[in-house]
């Protein structure tokens, strides 16, 4: 029980820092020019919705137990390490 607490606890902080990136990200945007604020409209949303598809599966773990808790384990993992591969791009792309 206490590796599960760990774990969400992890992925909790995880998706605040990462909600922190991204409104940052956004708050750059507002300031850029026109045509940036354009281009980058669609990968801001796509943040948006899997910084959201990532807090959907924090409820999911608080609600999963036994063999449900390691494969939705295991699909919050793939949905994280989506995110975060995101977020880093973004950010190599706003610098």
């Amino acid at each position: 029980m206490k590796e599960r607490e760990t774990y969400k606890e992890k992925m909790a902080l995880q998706l605040e820092e990462w909600s922190e990136q991204i409104e940052a990200l956004e708050a750059r945007i507002k300031k850029a020019h026109a045509e940036v604020r354009l281009r980058r409209a669609e990968e801001m949303h796509e943040l948006r919705l899997k910084r959201n598809q990532a807090a959907e599966k924090m409820r999911e773990l608080d609600k999963a137990s036994g063999e449900a808790w390691d494969h939705t384990r295991e699909k919050a993992d793939k949905v994280w390490s989506d995110l975060k591969t995101r977020v880093n791009l973004a950010h190599s792309r706003f610098r």
